[in-house]
């Protein structure tokens, strides 16, 4: 936060976190703090003075707490810990960068259109016009068993999204991608069955490195 220049960062349990939503998480610096104290808003369960008050108590939470996420919180902390924070971004950089790929060969494009604004959390996938890509969720959902995502307000309909952030690795990644295809050939698309899957193992195969705890 000091190097970044935030003095307030909130995220939800359901952000890369490997847990369901349900949690709202928020940083607040002492700047951040300070300012509350005179901020005019109104507010009362997001009052930051409820849950200082309760801390100096030493009961830690004002209002009845998700005790369940809680915990899951705390073992999907263990995990990212164990793995180590760079290792866990340089997973989904691959995983991001593999997804892209098979994209690239199933001969659909990215519906970023900048790859600086790539994502390594998430690719949306962009779907000729004579393809719903609500189809192609739902055919995921009943036929396949895997959940894609839908495309929101200006691309529902045109866009797929296939989510590769986590606690996934790349095995579970080909996995969705070899799914794809064949959901891709059901719904009429001229896919070659095997090219993304193929495409992707081309690049992971050369950028796994070895699991550091196995070495």
């Amino acid at each position: 936060m000091d190097e970044w220049g935030v003095d307030v960062a909130l995220t939800g349990s359901q952000k890369a976190l490997s847990l369901p939503t349900g949690l709202g998480i928020v940083c607040a610096s002492p700047k951040a703090l300070e300012a509350s104290k005179s901020a005019k808003s109104v507010r009362v369960f997001f009052d930051w003075n409820d849950y200082l008050k309760f801390y100096k108590l030493g009961t830690f939470w004002p209002y009845t707490p998700s005790i369940q996420l809680l915990y899951g919180l705390r073992a999907a902390l263990d995990l990212i810990f164990e793995e180590g924070l760079d290792n866990v971004i340089a997973r989904h950089t691959r995983m991001g960068k593999a997804t892209r790929l098979a994209v690239e060969a199933w001969g659909l494009k990215n519906c970023t259109q900048k790859e600086e604004w790539y994502s390594d959390t998430v690719t949306a996938v962009l779907v000729p016009p004579y393809i719903d890509s609500a189809e192609i969720v739902e055919r995921a959902w009943k036929r396949y068993n895997m959940s894609l995502g839908l495309g929101l307000n200006k691309v529902a309909g045109k866009v797929f999204r296939i989510g590769h952030l986590g606690n996934l690795n790349e095995l579970q990644l080909l996995g969705c991608l070899a799914g794809v295809e064949m959901i891709l050939k059901d719904v009429g698309y001229p896919v070659k069955l095997g090219s993304g899957v193929a495409a992707a193992c081309a690049y992971l195969q050369n950028n796994i490195p070895m699991i550091p705890s196995r070495i």
